[in-house]
């Protein structure tokens, strides 16, 4: 098990991961820009971190989880931040969404030091956060995975060395492919059963026990009956943000992605219409102000 460990990020996600690494006995640092989250963690054992460079000096492995590309890279490549700040030997860890060229700078400036960078993106969202049962597809040095892999098998329960740096940015970039499709797909089809007079919650139980059941429609579905886009697990616009990424790996391997394009379009038309902060199950809005109806009308008219 690693001495210490650093953790920089207490977001939605970052802030269980934190919550199974102490619960899993590790010494554990942590620094948020919000200081009531930090405060918060203190109580449960966590040490107070106090900045990007403190807790990149004390500590083995250092790890992340940040909203965006820009504040990644800020984190790991500006001024006071933790390449800047790194040691030789130590393993540096991002579990942000992020683009592949993000993902290799990153790498390639923390070999610069004689340290190691592992882009390592999760999936699972914050339920499967709290109970230690993500997916975490890790790219980068086998050796420095081995030795994280005790971090990484507190917070996952599948956790997997995808390959060389970039390869977990990729399999996450293909999740979240599959996460848009599938979240139109469930969208079109709950609006059109419902405008069709079948009520909506029995569409949703039986299409699930067919051969059309799909993860997203399970997540999505009892959000868009009981209208609970407020109850957010997953913003639109980090949803959008997601595909923005998938659109230019597409791009740049001149790969076709015409099903996860009218994804894209579909996720930039729902926050164009202010739905941006709504949970992700409200891509199914812009689809039912073109058709006129919406999924419950049937169930409000009774």
């Amino acid at each position: 098990m690693p001495d210490k460990v650093g953790f920089i990020g207490l977001g939605r996600m970052g802030l269980p991961m934190c919550h199974r690494l102490l619960k899993n006995g590790f010494e554990l640092s942590v620094h948020n820009r919000s200081r009531e989250k930090v405060v918060n963690i203190l109580d449960l054992g966590a040490k107070d971190g106090a900045s990007t460079n403190q807790i990149t000096k004390n500590n083995d492995i250092i790890l992340t989880c940040l909203p965006d590309i820009a504040t990644v890279e800020e984190i790991f490549l500006g001024s006071g931040g933790i390449i800047e700040s790194c040691l030789p030997g130590q393993i540096l860890v991002d579990h942000s969404t992020v683009g592949i060229n993000t993902s290799k700078k990153c790498a390639e400036a923390a070999e610069a030091k004689g340290a190691s960078f592992l882009d390592a993106p999760i999936s699972g969202g914050t339920e499967r956060a709290s109970n230690g049962t993500l997916t975490i597809m890790v790219g980068g040095d086998t050796k420095a995975y081995e030795k994280a892999f005790p971090v990484f098998d507190s917070m996952g329960t599948t956790v997997r060395h995808i390959g060389p740096t970039g390869t977990g940015t990729t399999v996450k970039l293909i999740n979240q492919l599959l996460v848009g499709i599938h979240s139109v797909a469930a969208a079109e089809a709950m609006l059109l059963g419902a405008k069709s007079g079948a009520d909506p919650a029995l569409v949703y139980e039986v299409v699930s026990s067919g051969w059309g059941q799909s993860f997203m429609l399970d997540r999505n579905a009892p959000v868009m009956i009981d209208r609970d886009f407020e109850g957010v697990r997953t913003q639109i616009s980090v949803f959008l943000k997601d595909l923005g990424l998938v659109e230019e790996l597409a791009h740049t391997l001149n790969s076709p992605t015409p099903a996860g394009d009218v994804a894209f379009k579909l996720l930039q038309e729902a926050e164009n219409l202010g739905f941006g902060d709504k949970d992700g199950a409200a891509i199914v809005l812009p689809l039912e102000n073109k058709a006129g109806f919406k999924i419950n009308e049937i169930q409000d008219q009774n």
